[in-house]
């Protein structure tokens, strides 16, 4: 049995990040009051609960901070991407993103590994941000 790939769901909070992500750019959130970057994509900022939040594109490049190598597939869509390598990416602005890393053999990958945004086109309106060595 062949499952479908697990998508993400878009929300109207999130909808600029994916949309971003669909044009090959990086956009997050930040908040104008305290200049916090906020990510995951929400109406507050989770430093000083303003709503004064804007959308700013920023590098794509950071480091591996840490990460994970799957053998066994965490949805039976994904079972074709194993071993699948899934890291938190630390960005040079700062904030820190869950992520698969991509184009690197599980046995390369490393902690503080630099690393640049790479955009996963999976059909005609859904674009993955995952990110691979530079």
């Amino acid at each position: 049995m062949n499952f479908p790939r697990p998508l993400p769901a878009v929300t109207d909070v999130s909808r600029p990040y994916w949309q971003a992500a669909r044009e090959h750019r990086l956009d997050l959130q930040r908040c104008d009051d305290c200049n916090q970057w906020i990510f995951y994509p929400r109406q507050v900022c989770s430093e000083c609960l303003s709503s004064a939040l804007s959308w700013r594109q920023v590098s794509g490049l950071g480091s591996i901070y840490t990460y994970t190598i799957l053998h066994v597939p965490p949805h039976p869509g994904l079972a074709d991407d194993l071993p699948m390598i899934v890291a938190v990416v630390k960005l040079d602005e700062g904030p820190q993103l869950t992520t698969n890393i991509v184009d690197c053999r599980p046995e390369d990958v490393a902690i503080d590994m630099p690393v640049t945004v790479y955009f996963d086109d999976i059909d005609d309106t859904t674009t993955l941000v995952k990110f691979k060595p530079l």
